[in-house]
């Protein structure tokens, strides 16, 4: 279709007008039922100036667990990288049962809306200790980590390997900021075939012996509430997001929306939350945070489409 705008005589106003209204016809996804947005204009506003700007002047930051993950799957929890580790393989009976009871114990206070990020830090911090100290008891062998992946229920979201192709193809730099295991994390984008050279993780990495058993985990502890500080000391050192400031950045907690901080001048930064789980008492919250909010959405079908159409070229929609 070719739409035909007649600019000699039309106001300035009104062509701003009628170019909205096409680019808002555009990606029909964003009419869907899940998806929330404060200020839909602000939103297509930020889209259009990113499409604008081009592929190369942008970059796509993310987390991994339930946000490239999916949350669910025929009403069952998918496993997270920490998830993955409860395996016999892996961990014995006792070490499974302390970190399941670790995990309804400190859980509900990471989703809870009532508390804020100061008040649940230490606490998260104190979690996640405990969780690698039991992890490191076990001597985990690495050797096995790729069994242990393989065995386990964990699923990318819906539509996962357009999004990592289309951002390959278009050599946007995706960078994954996860609270999670980063040698699991690549083990599960390895095994769904999308471990591309614009893939790039900052995780906890763990610290294997020469024989190959864990002895502890490396860095600084990477968690929901700290992603502020590891964006702000890792990101600034990829050479590969200078000159890139566009951010699409996509996550499912609150945490995640500090992701970006690392990013230095930055022009328009357009956020995704997934809002995965206790949808009544954190879907205020979520939509005041996130551009975007897309409600129990187990699909990369809306971050798809807004990917698509940024990278697309204007002459190309013009011309379509």
């Amino acid at each position: 279709m070719v739409y035909h705008i007649p600019w000699i005589y039309t106001p300035v106003r009104s062509v701003l007008a009628i170019w909205h209204q096409l680019t808002k016809a555009e990606i029909p996804e964003l009419a869907k039922c899940s998806v929330l947005m404060r200020d839909r204009s602000r939103v297509e506003d930020t889209i259009y100036a990113m499409q604008r700007a081009g592929a190369g002047r942008l970059q796509v930051i993310s987390d991994f667990d339930m946000t490239l993950t999916r949350f669910a799957h025929n009403g069952k929890r998918v496993p997270t990288t920490h998830n993955i580790l409860d395996h016999r393989l892996l961990i014995d009976e006792d070490c499974s049962k302390k970190i399941r009871e670790l995990l309804n114990t400190y859980y509900p206070i990471e989703i809870d809306a009532g508390r804020t990020a100061e008040d649940k830090l230490p606490l998260m911090v104190e979690w996640w200790t405990q969780v690698h100290e039991l992890l490191i008891q076990q001597r985990i062998r690495k050797d096995l980590l790729a069994q242990a992946v393989k065995e386990s229920s964990a699923m990318l979201r819906e539509g996962y390997k357009v999004f990592f192709d289309r951002l390959t193809e278009q050599q946007v730099p995706l960078l994954i900021f996860s609270a999670g295991v980063g040698d699991v994390l690549e083990e599960v984008i390895r095994q769904n075939n999308v471990f591309y050279p614009n893939v790039h993780i900052i995780s906890n990495y763990m610290d294997f012996d020469q024989t190959g058993v864990l002895r502890a985990f490396q860095g600084q502890l990477i968690h929901t509430f700290n992603k502020r500080e590891g964006a702000l000391s890792h990101a600034s050192g990829l050479r590969v997001l200078q000159g890139r400031p566009n951010v699409l950045l996509l996550g499912d907690s609150l945490g995640d929306l500090t992701m970006a901080d690392g990013v230095s001048e930055h022009q328009n930064i357009l956020t995704i939350g997934f809002l995965n789980d206790q949808m009544d008492e954190r879907k205020e919250l979520y939509v005041k945070s996130f551009d975007v909010v897309l409600v129990k959405d187990e699909t990369m079908e809306v971050p798809n489409a807004i990917l698509k159409y940024i990278t697309s070229s204007t002459d190309n929609k013009l011309d379509a």
